[in-house]
């Protein structure tokens, strides 16, 4: 069995699985590795005794070579101010060319073989001319990578509504799809403000207990269905609140009753009437 690990690979690039190679390193570090033909840097966001440690039916990446030095660090900041200068380069190229596409990023691989610039766009662009370009004034391999606005969004990092750092850009390793549904079968409003992220799409936390809110409404009638209560009085289910297994139900005559169902069991009791008129 292969011994390996999950690393973060540069700075914007994806997780990947590497072979360990009995190199010692822990969550955090920073190691170097062969990726991709050459080699690269990442940080180690797995536990070696713990996560990936004996998986044998994941695609391996590459393999960790050693943990990065002194030099190795000094030479990771110093591609991070190489690759700024070649970001300001390619924009005023993009510009000359007018080319449709907004550049987000740009980093240099560990070798400095190649730069990645990371891009945006509406739909295709030909941007092949602007590779030769740069590859003449950098004489290294150019690679030009288009990506989403959540993409774009894990790359440029930021703050959320809720005041904490956004979760692709902090600890999420890979997206999850994601849709309006979600937010509906958690009973929530379909106000776009309020379900969407600062990318636009829907937010990445209506995943998180999503599964919870199914499984709860599974016993729970849905909204507009019409049902009897244990007097014999039949409604039509106006508000569904999924957590607190409360439903209100709006009667003849403008009584409007709200009904609780227990945990266990879908037969529900009740325990507040209210009577309003419209």
């Amino acid at each position: 069995m292969r011994q390996l690990i999950q690393v973060k690979v540069g700075e914007y690039r994806p997780v990947v699985f590497l072979n360990q190679n009995d190199v010692p390193c822990k969550r955090g570090d920073v190691v170097i590795m062969e990726f991709d033909k050459g080699s690269e840097y990442g940080q180690v966001i797995s536990a070696p005794n713990k996560v990936c440690a004996t998986a044998v039916d994941q695609t391996v990446a590459g393999r960790i070579i050693r943990l990065a030095t002194d030099g190795d660090l000094w030479q990771i900041v110093n591609n991070q101010m190489k690759s700024k200068e070649a970001l300001e380069t390619c924009q005023r190229k993009v510009a000359e060319s007018k080319l449709d596409m907004q550049l987000v990023k740009s980093e240099y691989s560990f070798d400095c073989s190649k730069i990645l610039f990371f891009f945006t766009a509406e739909g295709r662009v030909d941007f092949r001319n602007l590779v030769k370009e740069l590859a003449k004034m950098f004489h290294v391999r150019i690679e030009l990578k288009q990506i989403g606005v959540r993409d774009k969004a894990k790359i440029v990092g930021g703050y959320g509504i809720c005041g904490r750092e956004l979760c692709c850009s902090s600890y999420m390793k890979d997206f999850h799809p994601l849709s309006i549904k979600m937010a509906k079968d958690q009973g929530l409003p379909l106000n776009p403000s309020k379900i969407s992220g600062v990318c636009g799409r829907v937010k990445c936390c209506m995943a998180y207990e999503f599964q919870v809110y199914r499984e709860m409404s599974k016993t729970l009638p849905k909204m507009g269905q019409k049902i009897t209560t244990q007097e014999g009085e039949k409604g039509r289910v106006i508000n569904v609140d999924i957590l607190k297994r409360s439903v209100v139900v709006e009667l003849a005559e403008g009584k409007v009753q709200k009904i609780v169902f227990p945990q266990v069991n879908s037969n529900f009791e009740q325990v507040e009437k209210i009577n309003l008129k419209k």
